[in-house]
């Protein structure tokens, strides 16, 4: 009885198929003649979207990916450019991630003709994961924990220059936390002061809170699995109030989870949905009430806030992002669509 019960608990839990007649979102590949692997995504409209990957790859596309121009920064061709914030179709900042001196933000200001190196890690110890931006002026940088504390670079100047947040506001981090730069998505913002740090690796998920600026720090446990390969891998939020956080285990890809999470109270407390995703899931986006989540394994529709989900692709993103309701997904293999419906 027991098996069963377990049984029954798992079939319905997971991810359900579509039923007949209902309309789910489709993805429209658009193809960009490379093979970079693109975890850094940031859409900007329906027609303007930034890609970074592999190789010091930068792709940006102006016609809705009808074609795609190679930008990125000369000289990074051995870095690996996991994240990237664009704030219209010429300014952009990306972030190499890496041990030590790999861990760089570049800034254009002219569709990617121009960078400039705008900080370059020089803690052997610090390894930067993600970047994300409260608006065009102010943004954080994070990176792994060094001497048992969450690293963070505040910027001021829309990543023109970066300062290090003192490492007194964070509460401790626990043995072997970090973070996951699987997407672009372990650090999100929300508002002009609500920021959220997503966690894994250690004895539990967790996801960080600051409601400062990311000034101060308060951290809270999720049900999500947690180990060296399993955790948070991203978190994001509607308004400050109402996120979701999503992961599972890399290493694992298969397994059943539960790797979805839900909030209303500014991340203080997270519970499971009844239903979620089968297996791993790297990036999320909300679209208007909705969500959209990827993973190695597909592509999965919530329409209801995380509540109930529904998959709708089975190819392999990393990373979605949308601006408004125009959502663009990148991953490997140069892989990038944007959603038709």
């Amino acid at each position: 009885m027991r098996v069963l019960l377990l049984v029954l608990a798992l079939l319905v839990s997971v991810a359900a198929p579509a039923s007949a007649g209902e309309r789910l979102p489709k993805w429209d590949v658009k193809p960009t003649g490379v093979t970079a692997q693109f975890r850094g995504l940031s859409a900007v409209s329906a027609r303007v979207a930034w890609v970074s990957g592999t190789q010091g790859t930068v792709l940006r596309t102006t016609d809705g990916g009808t074609s795609w121009k190679s930008v990125g920064p000369p000289g990074a061709e051995a870095l690996e450019l996991r994240d990237i914030e664009a704030f219209d179709a010429d300014h952009a900042v990306t972030l190499s991630i890496g041990p030590g001196t790999d861990s760089r933000v570049y800034r254009t200001d002219d569709g990617g003709a121009h960078w400039r190196r705008t900080f370059q890690n020089t803690d052997a110890a610090a390894f930067y994961d993600c970047l994300a931006f409260f608006d065009p002026w102010r943004g954080l940088a994070m990176s792994d924990p060094v001497d048992g504390k969450f690293r963070v670079q505040a910027t001021f100047d829309g990543g023109r220059s970066w300062r290090p947040v003192p490492d007194s506001g964070f509460p401790p981090a626990l043995p072997g936390e970090a973070g996951f730069a699987a997407s672009g998505q372990c650090i999100t913002t929300s508002g002009p002061f609500d920021a959220w740090l997503a966690t894994g690796g250690g004895a539990t998920a967790r996801v960080l809170h600051s409601g400062d600026g990311g000034r101060h720090w308060t951290a809270s446990d999720t049900p999500l699995p947690s180990s060296p390969s399993a955790g948070v891998f991203a978190v994001a939020f509607r308004s400050p109030g109402q996120g979701i956080a999503i992961g599972g285990d890399y290493a694992n890809p298969t397994a059943p989870g539960p790797a979805v999470a839900l909030t209303r109270d500014r991340g203080r407390t997270w519970t499971t949905p009844g239903q979620y995703p089968a297996g791993y899931r790297s990036g999320l986006a909300w679209r208007g009430g909705s969500v959209i989540a990827v993973g190695t394994g597909g592509s999965d529709y919530s329409p209801d806030g995380g509540r109930h989900w529904t998959a709708f692709d089975s190819g392999s993103f990393d990373s979605v992002d949308c601006a408004g309701t125009s959502c663009w997904a990148g991953g490997a293999k140069g892989r990038v669509a944007r959603l038709s419906r």
